[in-house]
């Protein structure tokens, strides 16, 4: 009997423990955020999860915003050419319809880009590398709509350039401001990488104040304060928008740094900032204001630190400074260290530059420096790199890029048009030793008809042509007494 109730309490256990497990079991099921832990008191969680995680993040509306005013640019060019006499035997023999063009004429190539429509009544920014040397511009807009647009200016030190088309009733970007970029905040890059047109891709501001030394500039005035962010852009993707969250234009994407030619990290950006000014400029000045300091600034490291009893490393060490330059003229000496302009700290030579950079001759900035040991705050007005504070004027550009030349021309008269057959041209009657021109292998007497294929008439024509030269200049020609035409090429 014993044994009966045994066997009964035994069954009873083993059954009421099945039926516990069985229980846990399915409200574990029903229930997966069911935990286990020693210390179920303290749940443990990532921080500020929920609003750190890509995941979260919803960057649908910046997008929708900004995707309308960033154009896909389509440029036609003609590979420019060395000096050649186009006089050709079989070209004379065959003529015209055998070749279908010049044996000499190179066919027209194409190239693409991005631009950002920054107002509604047509004007675009983009970069002056991917318009430059181009005989025809084409917009192609975010409806599939197309038009040509015209090169209002260009910069080269900045690489920005300012097209136009005859549009109304555009969407257009707001500007944001690039001072207040933060590293590691959230941005969109907009474009057309590849042909692919309007794509946005996402990343973060890396770094601020880059120098990669990609812009050439023949004037040695390259500007270089780059923002540096890991969202992917590709070739197609230049004179594109960088933008925030809000959808405000924070920089114009520009470079990638990349042993490919593909996208392989990192991407860089012209800030905005830098961007406003330039456009102004070349609006309402038609050539961009550009401001000088006149120092030779030199990155502050630790052998230069010691080597001139500095403890401090922050600030821009002045290496040089040029006589009668704004610089000179409020104090500041060789040896000193600036460390802010205007307000704000400077640390590094691209961060020197962009402050400067957005001024105009004539402005004054407010210099914070060390000198001998100590802290020092004075005024600079800000001049031209020919020494002036005023503005530079088309006419003053055009003068200067003539003089340059170091040649003398004279117009031809009626009578030598008649002879020669042409509407007009200038002819070199003087050149110095070692100028472009002579450099370049033109001979005096050379009679110059075009200048990067537009008719040049008068001696303003030649100034003019020059003036509005954007690195590369082609003279086309005649020397008297020589049968057919000469082209003669220079870096200008």
């Amino acid at each position: 009997m014993k044994q009966n109730y045994f066997k009964i309490y035994t069954n009873s256990a083993i059954i009421a423990i099945i039926c516990s497990l069985v229980t846990v079991g399915l409200y574990s099921h029903f229930n997966p955020n069911l935990k286990y832990g020693k210390n179920e008191s303290v749940p443990a969680n990532y921080a500020s999860f929920n609003s750190m995680t890509p995941v979260n993040m919803d960057f649908t509306p910046a997008a929708a915003a900004v995707t309308p005013a960033v154009v896909h640019i389509k440029t036609t060019y003609t590979p420019q050419q060395t000096s050649f006499n186009s006089h050709n035997p079989f070209f004379d023999f065959f003529g015209d319809d055998f070749w279908g063009r010049s044996p000499y004429q190179a066919m027209p190539q194409q190239s693409s880009g991005s631009g950002v429509i920054i107002a509604e009544d047509g004007y675009i920014v983009t970069n002056n590398h991917v318009i430059d040397n181009a005989d025809q511009v084409q917009v192609i807009f975010n409806d599939k709509h197309t038009a040509l647009a015209t090169v209002v200016g260009t910069d080269p030190s900045t690489d920005l350039a300012l097209l136009k088309v005859e549009e109304k009733g555009l969407p257009y970007i707001y500007f944001g401001n690039s001072d207040s970029v933060k590293i590691g905040q959230w941005v969109l890059a907009v474009g057309n990488p590849f042909n692919l047109e309007s794509t946005v891709t996402a990343g973060i501001v890396s770094a601020k104040g880059r120098n990669i030394n990609i812009i050439k500039d023949k004037n040695n005035a390259a500007i270089e304060s780059f923002i540096q962010t890991d969202a992917a852009v590709n070739p197609g993707n230049s004179g594109g928008a960088l933008v925030n969250t809000s959808g405000e234009l924070i920089g114009i994407n520009s470079a990638i740094a990349t042993p490919t030619g593909a996208y392989a990290g990192y991407s860089f950006a012209i800030p905005v900032n830098i961007v406003k000014k330039v456009i102004d400029d070349l609006t309402h000045y038609g050539i961009v204001q550009r401001a000088y300091l006149g120092i030779t600034p030199a990155e502050l490291d630790d052998d230069l630190a010691k080597k001139n009893g500095l403890t401090n490393h922050k600030g821009v060490f002045v290496n040089s400074v040029t006589e009668n330059g704004s610089a000179a003229a409020a104090g500041v000496q060789k040896g000193d260290v600036i460390t802010k302009i205007d307000g704000k700290a400077i640390n590094t030579i691209p961060e020197l530059l962009e402050k400067v950079g957005a001024k105009r001759p004539g402005d004054e900035i407010e210099l914070e420096f060390i000198h001998e040991g100590k802290m020092k705050t004075v005024t600079a007005k800000l001049k031209n790199k020919d020494g002036k504070s005023s503005l530079i004027t088309k006419e003053d550009l055009k003068n200067n890029s003539f003089n340059e030349l170091g040649v003398a021309f004279r117009e031809l008269n009626d009578e030598e048009k008649s002879k020669y057959q042409i509407n007009g041209g200038v002819q070199i009657t003087e050149m110095k030793d070692n100028s472009k021109l002579a450099n370049s292998g033109i001979p005096e007497g050379f009679v110059v008809t075009k200048i990067n294929k537009k008719e040049v008439h008068t001696i303003d024509d030649v100034k003019a042509s020059l003036g509005s030269a954007k690195g590369f200049v082609m003279m086309e020609g005649f020397l008297p007494g020589y049968p057919g035409k000469y082209y003669y090429s220079f870096n200008y």
